[in-house]
């Protein structure tokens, strides 16, 4: 296995440019996230889906009837796959829009934190535990600090 990080980030777009990042932010973004973590050719898929189709897959996966900022699906290979997808990300445009300016925040520092914050999933951190939350929190922050993005917590 390769020693450095190759990453091919796929994004799809069912919303619309405007508001959006450009792919090569969230490749940059994902890669952050994913340096020194991962190493060899990775894939992850990013689609950007208006409020309903996030409402379906928010309620179809987590059972949960609300379009939702990002949802991350891990990709679980068979057994002897050597697949080099590590997963996909579903963010939606109008609800990162409302977040940020309810919480006061460039839209694009929002997607950026969002993203990394998906792709943190993706490697299999979490939230659901007071301790966990703070150690994933913290790693965000410290990655968001390197692009000049405040802590989104406080």
């Amino acid at each position: 296995m390769s020693t450095r990080l190759d990453l091919c980030v796929f994004v799809r777009n069912d919303f619309g440019r405007r508001g959006v990042p450009t792919s090569r932010s969230f490749e940059t973004w994902a890669h952050a996230a994913l340096a020194g973590r991962c190493r060899g050719r990775i894939e992850v898929n990013i689609a950007l889906l208006d409020i309903e189709a996030a409402r379906e897959c928010n309620l179809r996966y987590r059972g949960k009837d609300y379009a939702t900022n990002v949802l991350s699906f891990a990709y679980e290979s068979a057994p002897h796959e050597k697949s080099r997808l590590l997963g996909e990300l579903i963010l939606c445009p109008p609800v990162v829009a409302r977040e940020a300016a309810e919480q006061g925040k460039a839209v694009r520092d929002h997607y950026a934190h969002l993203t990394i914050h998906g792709m943190l999933h993706l490697l299999g951190y979490d939230h659901e535990k007071d301790r966990d939350a703070r150690k994933m929190e913290a790693l965000e922050c410290r990655i968001l600090a390197g692009f000049d993005i405040v802590d989104p917590y406080n």
